[in-house]
């Protein structure tokens, strides 16, 4: 997992899971300085509600 995955994720669902938070929170002392205002930038749009935390279910296949 990457910042940039999680970011992208984020995005096009609108959900941040607590697995993504948590390891986000566990690995941001190795952020470049990039990766820490892409992080700033996902802390804003979770505080504004654009992304919101909960859980994606697996899209159906068939």
């Amino acid at each position: 997992m990457t910042l940039g995955d999680v970011l992208l994720t984020s995005l096009s669902t609108g959900v941040i899971t607590q697995d993504e938070v948590d390891w986000v929170a566990s690995h941001q002392h190795l952020f470049s300085r990039e990766e820490v205002a892409s992080a700033l930038r996902l802390g804003r749009l979770i505080d504004t509600g654009n992304v919101n935390l909960g859980c994606r279910l697996p899209l159906a296949m068939g």
